[in-house]
């Protein structure tokens, strides 16, 4: 069973790596922008519908604040990507915001971003892979129905390309990433240029009105207006989410690393506003109409009439796609295929980010140590499946709806975008009290303005989230950011108590035991207690006994006898138990040795088999397992499992082409 699960294991991701090859797997920029931009880059295949979709609660007037709601993104895209520059240059070990915030602020702080970032990565990977499940089913008809679990395949599929390693994952997304980004840009400036000569045909929703709801059925002003461009505006800015992957995977990149980090993050920004522009222009010019997929029956009006419930809405990119390349259905699946595919891909970035952070958190005692450490490709293979894991419940809790998805998303990456920046201002006013030199001086003060005027922007938007968003569901996001960060804190705690209790307290040796009484636990005389006999003998204790339990007058009197017979050299000593138990009359023995000489030591052998097949387990040593999970919590106790294999296990060691613990004991040739 084992060499078959390590032969799928390598198939799936590959043979083991040497920790000397980890330089091998760093990334150039070409590489690096698929694997750490493609949840920004694609979240233009989704900003653009939920603007729409928001602004058509209102009706077909507020359509006209598409494109300024647009802008707004774009500038605080633009100042994100500005002030994260800031932070690669300063801060390039690979913490990020979690790092800046720690440094800056204190750990609690920094803990805070933590939790905001874990949860947001995780909601990467949920709305990603949805969209693109969404868009795929709009190509797709069969598609249709089964979002969740097609979802949740392709988060498994994700899972097992990234367990290869950071390298081969970024090359295999790197295809469809730009493929993506060349379908967009292709599609605008075709789309465009078939409007400036008059050739660029409606959107297949043009044809609708959209009915607006009850509190603008009088037209589009006032406060309800206001608040309803603040809530577009707040969805917009999902087209932000991913640009603080680059600072936290800045040592991935090649040398120079932080230059590197900085230019690949310039060209994120400028590619994704320029696509999510492109794509609110086409949809204004094409007349294109998006409602909210739950109640396009009821919103979207034909002639008065309302279009009925098996109408079924594509997405903004589909509709675009079919009117742009009208007559020309390969333009058209190309598109819809690539918007699909990095979609999915754009999951990637959070699987590249959540084990880094992890990993980092671990080294710092906030998460299971286990995270810390790399797989056999050298990648933070546990956080990879804890990612995938989440992600998949989170799709099937929410069936793989978007639109509901997406009101727990952005509050965490604006979480963390505040208060990094607080802590880059803070970063900068410090160098600056002790730097003396004029142009560095000046550098530092260029760069705390660009972090201040960051700070006023992401705090604005994040108030315009949380006002907007709360009881949408953005407050089950703040109860999970609240109940990761209390969840760490305690892990911490742990871990503290654990090296306080583990520290010597003096630099002598423990003093050693007065003596060490050895037990030998015994069911049956047969070869592994005849082993467990000779290694407790080997180790010459003070006192050596055999030990068992009668729950059957007969069968004890019979191992008695045989015990006789064989001439044992060791005293059997028999324990009655009225009531058939087992483990509790051995305690019970342990302890009262204990207890007469409490400076001794008590060594337990217990006898086990070595099996090769996982059934076997089952059906063997069970007795011993419970034994020493109740012996660990005894103080002075030792336990010592003295291991008998089975001829089941001799396919293992043949497989692994190495001896086996008990070659010793098998005669020649056999």
């Amino acid at each position: 069973m084992s060499s078959a699960g390590d032969f799928l294991k390598r198939v799936l991701i590959g043979r083991a790596l040497r920790s000397d090859r980890l330089g091998e797997t760093l990334l150039s920029k070409k590489i690096a922008l698929p694997v750490f931009a493609s949840d920004a880059l694609s979240s233009v295949a989704y900003a653009p519908d939920e603007i729409f979709l928001t602004l058509s609660i209102a009706g077909l007037s507020a359509y006209a604040f598409s494109w300024k709601v647009g802008l707004a993104v774009v500038v605080v895209m633009l100042t994100v990507v500005a002030s994260y520059r800031q932070n690669v240059h300063a801060y390039p070990s690979g913490g990020g915001d979690y790092e800046v915030a720690t440094t800056n602020l204190g750990p609690q702080y920094g803990l805070t971003v933590a939790a905001a970032l874990l949860v947001d990565y995780i909601l990467t990977v949920a709305v990603s892979v949805s969209s693109g499940v969404q868009n795929a089913a709009s190509a797709i008809g069969s598609v249709r129905g089964h979002e969740a679990l097609f979802a949740i395949g392709l988060v498994v599929l994700l899972m097992a390309v990234n367990l290869r390693g950071v390298k081969e994952s970024g090359a295999a997304f790197a295809i469809p990433t730009y493929g993506f980004m060349a379908a967009i840009i292709a599609m605008t400036l075709y789309g465009l240029w078939r409007y400036a000569f008059g050739d660029l045909p409606l959107a297949e929703s043009a044809k609708f009105t959209v009915r607006p709801q009850p509190e603008f059925a009088s037209g589009f002003g006032g406060l309800a207006a206001a608040f309803l461009l603040l809530r577009t505006f707040s969805s917009g800015c999902a087209a932000l989410t991913g640009v603080e992957a680059i600072s936290n995977g800045v040592p991935a990149f090649k040398k120079p690393k932080s230059k590197n980090a900085a230019t690949t993050l310039l060209l994120m920004g400028t590619i994704a506003v320029s696509m999510l522009m492109g794509i609110i222009t086409l949809g204004n010019v094409t007349h294109l109409r998006f409602v909210d997929p739950d109640a396009t029956g009821a919103r979207l009006l034909l002639n008065g009439h309302t279009v009925g419930s098996e109408y079924r809405q594509n997405t903004v990119i589909g509709q675009l796609a079919k009117a742009v390349y009208n007559g020309f259905p390969p333009g058209f699946y190309l598109t819809v295929a690539f918007t699909g595919v990095i979609l999915i891909l754009a999951a990637n970035t959070a699987f590249n980010g959540f084990p880094v952070l992890g990993s980092i958190l671990a080294r710092d005692g906030y998460l299971p140590r286990q995270l810390h450490t790399r797989g056999d490709r050298l990648a933070y293979s546990n956080g990879i499946v804890l990612l995938a894991v989440f992600a998949s419940i989170l799709i099937f809790a929410f069936d793989a709806q978007v639109t509901r998805l997406i009101q727990l998303y952005v509050v965490g990456v604006f979480v963390s975008f505040t208060t990094s920046q607080i802590g880059m201002v803070r970063h900068w006013t410090r160098l600056l009290r002790t730097e003396t030199q004029v142009s560095e001086r000046h550098r530092m003060m260029r760069s705390r303005v660009i972090n201040a005027f960051g700070l006023v922007m992401t705090g604005t938007v994040l108030v315009i989230v949380l006002v907007t968003k709360f009881v949408r569901g953005a407050w089950i996001a703040i109860a999970a950011m609240a109940v990761l960060y209390l969840l760490m804190r305690g892990i911490k705690k742990h871990y503290d108590r654990v090296r306080r209790e583990l520290t010597p307290l003096t630099d002598e040796l423990v003093a050693q035991p007065s003596r060490n009484h050895a037990i030998v636990l015994v069911s049956k005389i047969h070869q592994p207690t005849l082993r467990a006999l000779a290694y407790a003998r080997a180790t010459r204790p003070h006192d050596l006994t055999a030990l068992t339990v009668s729950v059957d007058p007969e069968d004890s009197r019979a191992l008695q006898e045989e015990w006789e017979r064989r001439g044992l050299p060791v005293p059997l000593t028999i324990i009655d138990s009225p009531y058939r138990e087992i483990t509790r009359p051995i305690l019970d023995y342990v302890r009262r040795i204990r207890l007469a000489s409490p400076r001794d030591v008590v060594t337990v052998f217990i006898p086990e088999y070595v099996v090769g097949r996982w059934w076997e387990q089952l059906l063997h040593n069970q007795s011993a397992l419970r034994l020493k999970g109740r012996l660990l919590f005894q103080p002075g106790v030792m336990v010592t499992s003295v291991p008998y294999q089975l001829q089941s296990s001799d396919r293992r060691r043949d497989d692994d082409d190495q001896a086996a613990a008990g070659d010793s004991r098998r005669p020649p040739g056999t």
